[in-house]
């Protein structure tokens, strides 16, 4: 639960709008206290962020200084209430500040990207072990998952489609699965890098856990374990939709059953292609993966 509530809320709105020459009407209101809430992406999305804030951020600034945020600037006091001098600083001179009191920050960000972003660039993510899908595939996947702000995501060795899944769905969770420890030690990393507090990563889902969000829906990559994902799924939401991705023919033949086999219809069935002139005027060829997607719970035809 918060510990702002709305009248410390408006007082602390009051104070800035006292001390300050922005315009409060055009700022995004974020409180970190209470909920999973990202706020990296939620600077990189917003020019004015008021940031509501416990003391247990001691990284916050050098992690967005090592996102790329150096340009933002800083609004704050010393003290925990909204009263006192009102300070602002560069970000470079925040860095080893942390947030060590329960207090409400001005994040001002002019190089913000304030429309909505799908299929971030690769040179984005951790480099890791992990191979990315390209951008513009990614983009297709996110418009298939089509996320509302609070879904809960189950993805299955999908590390680019969690990142960008956590960012859509900012107000839910998502349950990233990690098979190999090396894809594991990545998604950590893209975690820390993008500053996400609303991912789980877990190593396996047979035995899915009370304590991990219903998922609403799931994207999977498929795999040998494929059909125990599906029918672990459809035990913990009778009602799950599914997106399945895949590369390799000899799953593209059997995914349809598989899902047939666990109460899930198949709703559509697509096949990708994105090619690209390359620096020397080659075409580029880039994988053409087959996208499955299902929806448990719907009656048969």
């Amino acid at each position: 639960m918060s510990i702002f509530n709305n009248e410390s809320i408006l007082a602390w709105l009051k104070y800035f709008s006292d001390n300050t020459t922005i315009d409060l009407s055009s700022i995004r209101i974020l409180d970190i206290t209470g909920d999973n809430k990202n706020l990296m992406a939620t600077v990189q999305g917003n020019r004015s962020v008021l940031v509501f804030t416990d003391g247990n951020h001691p990284e916050v600034f050098y992690n967005m200084w090592d996102n790329g945020m150096g340009d933002c600037e800083v609004w704050y006091n010393e003290g925990s209430e909204p009263e006192g001098p009102m300070k602002h600083n560069p970000l470079s001179e925040m860095i080893d500040r942390g947030v060590n009191v329960s207090a409400a920050m001005l994040i001002n960000n002019p190089n913000a990207h304030t429309g909505y972003r799908t299929g971030l660039d690769n040179s984005m993510f951790s480099p890791g072990s992990i191979r990315y899908v390209a951008p513009e595939i990614r983009a297709v996947i996110m418009n298939k998952l089509n996320l509302d702000e609070a879904d809960n995501i189950c993805v299955v060795s999908g590390e680019s489609i969690a990142v960008e899944a956590a960012i859509a769905a900012r107000k839910g969770k998502v349950v990233a699965v990690e098979y190999k420890e090396g894809d594991y030690q990545t998604m950590e990393e893209n975690v820390l890098r993008f500053g996400l507090r609303n991912v789980i990563i877990v190593s396996d889902m047979e035995g899915w856990s009370h304590r991990w969000p219903v998922p609403d829906l799931a994207f999977l990559v498929a795999s040998p374990k494929l059909d125990m994902e599906l029918q672990t799924l459809v035990r913990v939401n009778p009602k799950i939709r599914v997106v399945i991705y895949t590369l390799e023919f000899n799953y593209m033949s059997r995914i349809p059953g598989m899902l047939w086999d666990n109460g899930i219809k198949p709703t559509e069935i697509m096949q990708l292609e994105v090619s690209k002139v390359g620096r020397r005027d080659e075409i580029e060829v880039q994988p053409a993966p087959w996208i499955f997607s299902g929806q448990a719970g719907l009656d048969e035809e």
